[in-house]
């Protein structure tokens, strides 16, 4: 059954804009946070890199999810919409100088270091201010996510984290520092990963890697898994909250924790993607020799994950009935490059100019990473309580 939107509230809106739905937004943090209270423990932050949206970091951060950070700027964005400074953690293979000394200043609860050099300039920097920084160590476990090539971040030929074989060491390295405290690590090995057995495989990597440690006097307080759980692009409607149980149980199944260990998660694509559409109108029907295209006034410059990714988004005619016939369409945007291409020979409920598009499950790397190019306006976005839907 198609979604209902409330199309009445779009009429006066100028497209394209973001529509969040913020029911279904609260819906799916009631049951994250239901599914990981079963397990003592395990604790949930939220990846500011897949929206930023501060009407939803709000909502959000009510929820008692902490804030998975990759800049100085998200840090500060984080406290300014109530994330706790001791549930912030810093990622990031690239951390300034300027980064840095914000997430000191702020007394944020851990760095994610990625390499020898960047534990040294955390200290120094520490130092500076008199503080001692806790730090976890992202470690690459050398697993193939089964996501896009682009999306995998886990393989040893990927820009991050730290060989497996240089852990004990870089631990060690830190204890002999006076201003940075190791009190984890951290894994994370790729994105929209629907397999649990990958996550399966990571636990194991993980209890390998504990075992070294036993074996060397050494011990961490922390285990940062990362994230990755994928939503389902196909059937947003069908499927509108991921699958959280079978998401932690694989981790509390598998994963062989020290007594009083803490696993942390940074979820972001899972909390935001269903909420999130990206509205569009019609310009205009072009009949070309060998197909149609549905010319829409959202471009990738709005939206790129279709361009950058190859991305799948199931695409709706909201301005007209569920079961008007369809036609066949290329959704293409207005913008001057030949990959700004949203779905080739889709099925549409047949198209006018005028109507209102929807592109669904579009509320995670949307919005955050729209762009001026060709000087066009960012877009706008409005959530279901501010509209009064």
């Amino acid at each position: 059954m198609r979604r209902a939107f409330p199309t009445d509230k779009f009429e006066d809106k100028k497209t394209p804009f973001y529509y969040y739905d913020t029911d279904l937004l609260r819906k799916t943090l009631q049951t994250i946070c239901e599914e990981a209270g079963r397990h003592e423990g395990f604790v949930v932050h939220y990846a500011l890199k897949a929206n930023a949206n501060l009407a939803l970091l709000n909502i959000i951060s009510s929820a008692g999810l902490g804030a998975d950070c990759v800049s100085g700027e998200e840090i500060e964005v984080a406290s300014e919409t109530g994330f706790p400074v001791e549930k912030i953690v810093f990622a990031g293979v690239g951390k300034s100088d300027e980064e840095i000394r914000i997430g000191i200043k702020f007394g944020i609860f851990c760095f994610n270091v990625e390499s020898p050099e960047e534990l040294e300039i955390i200290n120094e920097l520490a130092k500076e201010k008199g503080k001692v920084a806790n730090v976890a160590f992202r470690i690459n476990p050398d697993i193939g996510a089964h996501t896009h090539a682009n999306i995998t971040t886990g393989l040893a030929e990927n820009k991050f984290g730290i060989y497996m074989s240089d852990m004990t060491t870089m631990i060690r390295k830190a204890a002999g520092l006076s201003n940075v405290k190791c009190i984890g690590l951290h894994f994370h090995i790729g994105s929209q990963i629907l397999d649990m057995d990958d996550f399966t495989a990571l636990c194991k990597r993980i209890n390998d890697l504990q075992t070294e440690l036993d074996a060397n006097g050494l011990s961490v307080e922390h285990i940062n898994v990362g994230g990755g759980l994928g939503v389902d692009y196909e059937n947003p409607d069908a499927n509108p909250i991921p699958d959280f149980k079978s998401y932690f149980d694989v981790y509390a199944t598998h994963l062989q924790l020290r007594p009083g260990q803490k696993v942390h998660f940074e979820l972001g694509r899972s909390v935001v993607a269903q909420c999130g559409s990206l509205i569009s109108r019609t310009l205009y029907i072009k009949h070309g020799k060998q197909k149609q295209f549905a010319i829409i006034d959202a471009g990738m410059t709005d939206l790129i994950r279709p361009a950058l990714y190859q991305a799948h988004h199931k695409i709706e005619n909201i301005s007209v009935p569920a079961d008007t016939p369809e036609e066949t369409y290329d959704v293409v945007g207005p913008i001057c490059e030949s990959s700004d291409v949203f779905a080739k020979q889709t099925k549409l409920a047949s198209t006018r100019r005028g109507h209102l598009i929807a592109i669904r499950s579009a509320g995670a790397y949307g919005e955050i990473m729209a762009s001026g190019y060709n000087c066009r306006p960012l877009p706008k976005g409005y959530t279901s309580d501010e509209i009064g839907a």
